[in-house]
């Protein structure tokens, strides 16, 4: 739950809905104080990826959490969740619509990831506090971010070669990099959510690069979330082996 000061509304992320954009600013501002970049502690046995679903302007969220081991980026569990959302889409804020529901996935998996890939922004945002950020600060987890759109700063191009990259900075800082995950397309916006570093942000997103412009972690979370809206997944946490599930 975020910190409560005098100057930002009592709240919590079941009425998330509830915010105005100026309250929703207030949050992000005091939850960026307890941001930690400081380079990784422990060593890696589980990655995960974390994305939603929905159509742009409806209420009806589809999120999931899908745990790999790592580094062979194997599936090994899911958590899946219907919700609700009835905050706006508004650039920028998009963890006040989403978090609700990626919070109740997390909720229902008994032996969190080591580290939790977001399809979105970690730092890589005007406040530096795009929903890895947010998500990492409200749990106290490591997150990072993998976003297909840049909302902040500026970068120069890194090559059209897989595997190169670029940093991104805003007003004199390093806020994430600019990726080229597979030849010749659009790179990929790599930055630390929380408990991370700046080079771990980018380690972590190079070692789970395959074949796709995603990194595995949030191509997989894509795809499971899309089955899950389509039914051919179900709700709640599943141990799986990926082989048998396709």
């Amino acid at each position: 739950m975020p910190i409560i000061t005098n100057e930002m509304p009592a709240t919590s992320e079941s009425n998330y809905g509830q915010l105005t954009i100026s309250e929703a600013k207030l949050i992000q501002e005091s939850l960026k104080k307890q941001l930690n970049l400081n380079p990784l502690q422990k060593p890696i046995r589980t990655i995960a990826g974390a994305d939603i679903s929905l159509t742009l302007y409806d209420e009806t969220v589809y999120a999931g959490i899908i745990i790999l081991s790592y580094p062979e980026l194997r599936v090994i569990a899911y958590s899946l969740v219907k919700g609700n959302t009835t905050f706006p889409y508004i650039p920028g804020y998009l963890a006040f619509r989403e978090i609700p529901s990626i919070l109740k996935a997390f909720e229902q998996i008994p032996v969190k990831p080591d580290v939790i890939m977001f399809d979105g922004n970690g730092i890589l945002h005007k406040r530096r506090m795009g929903i890895a950020s947010h998500f990492g600060v409200l749990t106290d987890s490591v997150t990072m971010g993998c976003a297909k759109k840049k909302l902040a700063g500026n970068f120069t191009d890194p090559g059209e070669t897989k595997g190169q990259y670029s940093a991104v900075t805003d007003q004199g800082d390093t806020i994430g990099f600019a990726l080229r995950s597979k030849d010749r397309v659009k790179p990929v916006f790599i930055s630390p959510g929380n408990h991370m570093s700046l080079q771990d942000s980018l380690d972590i997103a190079l070692r789970c690069v395959g074949k796709h412009r995603l990194p595995e972690p949030t191509r997989k979370a894509h795809e499971y979330v899309n089955l899950f809206r389509t039914g051919e997944l179900t709700e709640g946490y599943h141990e799986v082996d990926e082989w048998r599930l396709f």
